[in-house]
């Protein structure tokens, strides 16, 4: 992590300045100005326009009741090409841009996605822990009479215990 923050904040900025200076000697101070302006209100534009189609298509999945979680990586991968656009830059512009670009988004969430679903597999599911230091607050609660006889059964769970249930949605 300490390396991806060190590249951003120092590494990314030297190169800009470099680029910066050098586009500069060669096009002149108001041309590369010019050029810094218009790249990023080009990929606002495009950012904007992207980031509406994208809502949409996630409001459309989530209606359908399907998770829209190509458009959540989609729409992250947009906002980041949103700050790279509006950083002043050649560099910076040139990945936003690229960014903005469906082919490399899709090549990115798919390597996102299985990385995530790696990352998913790997983790063995629900754990639960329990910590109890003498009687607690929690504990009294249950270890009360019923109120009511349809409350007879409920007793607080014991160490090794797993607690099974179903569930039915109702819309």
């Amino acid at each position: 992590m300490f390396r991806l923050l060190f590249v951003l904040f120092i590494i990314i900025p030297i190169i800009e300045i470099f680029v910066l200076i050098q586009v500069g000697a060669v096009l002149g101070v108001w041309p590369t100005i010019g050029m810094v302006i218009f790249t990023a209100w080009l990929g606002a534009k495009y950012v904007r326009q992207q980031g509406i189609s994208t809502l949409n298509s996630v409001q459309t999945k989530m209606a359908q009741g399907q998770m829209p979680s190509d458009e959540i990586v989609t729409a992250l991968m947009l906002l980041v090409a949103g700050v790279l656009l509006v950083t002043p830059g050649f560099v910076t512009d040139f990945l936003g841009l690229s960014l903005l670009i469906p082919a490399v988004r899709h090549t990115i969430a798919a390597s996102v996605m299985s990385h995530i679903s790696s990352n998913n597999a790997n983790q063995q599911g629900f754990q639960f822990h329990s910590h109890s230091h003498g009687q607690s607050q929690n504990q009294d609660d249950f270890s009360k009479q019923p109120e009511s006889p349809f409350q007879e059964n409920l007793q607080p769970p014991h160490e090794g215990q797993t607690l099974d249930g179903e569930f039915e949605r109702k819309d």
